[in-house]
């Protein structure tokens, strides 16, 4: 009994730093998440990412500001216990209205940079702010002496460090792919109620508790509707880099069901459930590598997702292999439980970034085919520059080619990106060609466009006695491509910019 009360004794003493290391681990996690709310509908581009980190970080200045201020008139724990409260209160409004919010984003006439803005305000601003005025707040609190003033803040504000660089590696290491967003955030909801319990056991106890109820029930609640999708197959996962819905849906141009991947919320794979073909139409275009490489043997893909057109490769050339570089293992693995992919000894699979493999595989190819340009939101700039360009030209053979999948206009503004990545690639190539998907004739149009670069100096032919193939072919941009753009580098690819200038 004794040492039971020794131990209460100790932790009241260390009290305020046990909520003020609690609240820094609470900021960074709920940052990190932060990422992960918007990348769904607004994407994971150096917009969003600008404006979470700077909203946040503004917030937190003005809660430093703020709980300064009030700690001078009255600092006691009631009001510390209620702050926390607060912050738990905001965190859950965000877990409720986050969807909707975003939803509504997405069809509204603002720009990527104003709705990651504002939606990042609307989201992250009120919590933030509230959780920055507990440090200074604790500093008040906690200072007995100007003598030791100095070591007073700095041992709080180190205290709240530690807890954000806990937080930070708990979210990306574990609590995000393991969890899932908005779990996540009732978590650290219920964490921070809890927190302001145990700092004032009196005062407000039943609102405390019955918000603490509340709050776990919305946990559990979440934990039935994702039991009940996942029956009715609908699949939400979170992954170290990706959020993922998996689901059916009725293709009006066959009248057959499809299963989709939708990675950040943009359409990834998919397949036909009665005899997995492929559904999107863009994809059909990789197999134009039999009309400009009719020999071909070895294939890079770049970008496996739910691994559709690997999957068809492999079908449809049985003397070929492939070589898949997917930089999410999760994907892989949702991949064969839900999209028949299976073990071939002529499929081999790479779980890492697309360039860091260009930049040290020795083996070469045939064919390269490129589908990491998956989202409106963001690209992989690293995979669009001169140099990675370059490394996949060397690890061609000489009449190897790359066939890659680029989403953008071919003129005006929304073309800027496509541009760019045609001068790059002419750069390197001696010959680039343009395929669009849908409309091969308005050259403004936003679509699937397929951009084809041939090693081989020999002028090809595009005309084939294959059916199909002469279709694809028919679709080849012969208008003149302005060279007005820049050619993208490691040091200069302004690729969201253009993005944004597109969407």
């Amino acid at each position: 009994m004794l040492y039971n009360r020794k131990i209460i004794e100790e932790i009241k003493k260390w009290i305020i730093e046990i909520a003020v290391f609690i609240c820094g681990m609470v900021v960074m996690i709920f940052e990190i998440v932060g990422s992960r709310v918007l990348g769904p509908f607004l994407g994971t581009s150096i917009f969003v990412w600008t404006s979470l980190i700077g909203v946040i970080l503004g917030s937190l200045s003005i809660g430093y500001w703020i709980g300064g201020k009030i700690a001078d008139k009255k600092a006691n724990l009631t009001n510390l216990a209620i702050i926390i409260f607060l912050a738990a209160i905001c965190i859950s409004l965000t877990a409720l209205i986050k969807n909707s919010l975003l939803s509504s984003f997405q069809t509204s006439f603002w720009s990527i940079k104003q709705s990651s803005i504002l939606a990042s305000i609307i989201l992250f601003f009120p919590a933030s702010m509230l959780l920055g005025i507990v440090t200074p707040y604790a500093v008040k609190l906690k200072l007995n002496s100007l003598d030791i003033s100095g070591s007073t803040v700095g041992n709080l504000y180190a205290v709240s460090t530690v807890g954000s660089i806990v937080g930070t590696f708990l979210a990306g290491f574990f609590l995000v792919p393991k969890i899932g967003t908005t779990k996540l955030l009732f978590l650290l909801s219920i964490v921070l109620v809890v927190t302001s319990i145990i700092l004032s056991l009196k005062q407000f106890i039943k609102i405390k508790i019955c918000i603490l109820i509340l709050i776990i029930f919305c946990w559990g609640s979440n934990n039935i509707i994702q039991e009940m999708n996942r029956k009715n197959g609908f699949i939400d996962v979170d992954t170290e880099y990706n959020h993922v819905w998996i689901y059916n849906y009725k293709d009006v141009r066959t009248d057959q069901t499809a299963k989709v991947m939708s990675i950040n919320n943009e359409s990834s794979s998919a397949m036909f459930l009665e005899n997995d073909d492929l559904v999107y139409e863009y994809t059909k275009y990789y197999h134009l590598v039999k009309h400009f490489n009719p020999t071909f043997k070895k294939a890079l893909a770049i970008g496996g997702a739910a691994y559709s057109y690997p999957k068809d490769y492999l079908k449809k050339y049985s003397n070929a292999e492939i070589d898949v570089v997917e930089i999410d293992p999760k994907l892989t693995e949702l991949a064969k439980k839900y999209f028949n992919l299976k073990e071939n000894p002529r499929l081999n699979i790479f779980h890492e970034d697309g360039r860091t493999y260009l930049n040290k595989i020795q083996k070469k190819y045939d064919v390269i085919f490129g589908d990491a340009f998956k989202s409106y939101y963001s690209l992989p700039y690293q995979l669009t520059t001169q140099e990675a360009v370059q490394k996949k030209y060397d690890i061609l053979n000489d009449n190897g080619i790359v066939i890659l999948n680029i989403i953008s206009s071919i003129e005006g503004v929304k073309g800027k990106f496509l541009r760019a990545e045609y001068t790059t690639y002419k750069s390197i190539f001696p010959q680039v060609y343009l395929f669009p998907v849908n409309d091969f004739i308005d050259g403004e149009k936003l679509q699937n466009i397929i951009l084809v670069a041939l090693k081989s100096e020999n002028i090809p032919t595009f005309k084939s006695a294959d059916q199909e193939i002469d279709k694809y072919l028919q679709h080849l941009w012969t208008e003149e491509i302005d060279s007005d753009m820049p050619i993208l580098t490691d040091d200069f690819s302004p690729v969201d910019h253009y993005i944004n200038q597109t969407i």
